[in-house]
């Protein structure tokens, strides 16, 4: 898939998205869609408390994100690739996840106005790792608002994309097994990854690299 120009990776917290995003960016001559994170207020409340919070700090991503992807229209896609660290679909596993029946119904009817007037990807990379590597990492970067973070909610997270991304059609979709691969410290895992993201064709693949135990 070379002429893929709007690349969107995506995966639960701690996989290491907006690393491979920087990473492929430089591989392919592109440039990134970074998510803006930390600007969101509500965030550290959040996972200091998951229901009290849910619908503010998700209401704030859905926007946030909204503004982002529609900068996209602005841009020459056919100029310049653009690696994204996130897939704005994936804001609905969230809200699944953590609002209750009246806040899902509001965020839905504003979920569907958003989504249709946005550019979807040429190509989603979804990165997959054990929920054990996923919490090691969580930890080893020590980011404040993750602090409060339990093994619970990663392990009902991971699940959670992994149902989502099993029926996933809406783009190609490439599957990747990161547990045992480092993008940043071996450069052949990172050489076999964008060889793999040229060989796409359409539909869904997975890439399961050599050595994993996966």
């Amino acid at each position: 898939m070379d002429k893929s120009r709007y690349i969107a990776l995506e995966g639960p917290i701690g996989v290491g998205k907006s690393t491979l995003a920087k990473l492929l960016a430089e591989e392919l001559g592109g440039t990134t869609l970074l998510e803006e994170v930390e600007d969101n207020p509500f965030l550290e409340k959040f996972y200091g408390d998951v229901k009290k919070f849910a619908f503010q700090a998700q209401t704030f991503f859905l926007l946030s994100r909204y503004q982002q992807q529609m900068e996209l229209n602005q841009r020459d896609l056919f100029s310049n690739s653009v690696v994204s660290d996130y897939l704005f679909a994936k804001d609905r596993i969230f809200a699944y996840l953590n609002l209750d029946e009246n806040e899902l119904a509001l965020y839905e009817q504003i979920y569907r106005l958003l989504d249709a007037q946005l550019p979807k990807p040429d190509l989603v990379i979804y990165l997959q790792a054990s929920k054990e590597v996923l919490f090691e990492r969580i930890r080893k970067r020590n980011i404040g608002y993750e602090r409060n973070i339990s093994e619970e909610y990663i392990d009902r997270l991971a699940d959670a994309y992994n149902k989502y991304f099993f029926y996933y059609s809406d783009t190609p979709l490439l599957v990747v097994n990161t547990t045992e691969i480092d993008f940043v410290d071996n450069p052949l895992d990172l050489a076999n990854l964008v060889k793999e993201v040229r060989s796409i064709k359409g539909g869904t693949q997975h890439y399961i690299p050599l050595g994993s135990k996966d």
